[in-house]
C-alpha cells in the first residue's frame, strides 16, 4: 500500500470478507468508508461514542487485526476524530473492543517504524515463504514465477 499497490481484487479470501461485512451487520448506518490511507469496514454511533468496526472472517490473525484498528484509530485521532475500535467476528458471533490507549499507540508505533525501514528501503526484502502466503491477496507480487500450489 505504501507504494501503492492494490492486493488481488478477485481474491477469493477478500471477496469472502466483503460479502461476510455486507451480510453479518445489515442494521449498521455506514459501511466501507474510505479516507485517505485507509478503508473502514463499517462506523457506527453507540450512544456518544463512534465506533469503527473492523470484520474479519476468523480470529486466527488476532495481533495484525488489533494493529490495523489501533492504525485507524490513530489516523482517525490525527484527523481529529476520537472514535473505539471494534474486531468483529460474525462466524465466531464475537466482539473484541481496541481502544488507542498508551500502550497501544507504543505497540503501533514499533510496528510503524519497522515497517517504514522495509518501505524506505531502495529494494524489497529477497522474498521467503511463511505461513501467511497462502492467505496472502498480495502473493502474486512475490511468487509470480512460480507456478500456483
Amino acid at each position: 500500500m505504501a507504494h501503492e499497490m492494490e492486493p488481488e481484487r478477485e481474491d477469493a479470501r477478500l471477496e469472502w470478507g466483503r460479502f461476510l461485512g455486507e451480510m453479518s451487520y445489515p442494521r449498521v448506518g455506514r459501511k466501507e468508508i474510505s479516507l485517505p490511507g485507509i478503508r473502514l469496514d463499517l462506523v457506527e454511533r453507540e450512544g456518544s461514542r463512534l465506533v469503527v468496526g473492523e470484520v474479519k472472517s476468523s480470529s486466527r490473525f488476532l495481533d495484525a487485526s488489533r494493529m490495523q484498528v489501533l492504525f485507524y484509530l490513530w489516523r482517525l485521532r490525527e484527523m481529529g476524530v476520537e472514535a473505539e475500535g471494534e474486531l468483529r467476528f460474525p462466524g465466531e458471533r464475537r466482539r473484541l473492543q481496541v481502544k488507542l490507549d498508551e500502550d497501544g499507540e507504543r505497540s503501533l508505533q514499533e510496528v510503524m517504524a519497522r515497517i517504514r525501514s522495509i518501505v524506505e528501503r531502495p529494494l524489497p526484502p529477497p522474498a521467503k515463504r511463511i505461513s501467511y502466503c497462502r492467505a496472502c491477496a498480495y502473493r502474486d507480487f512475490c511468487w509470480s514465477d512460480e507456478p500456483e500450489r
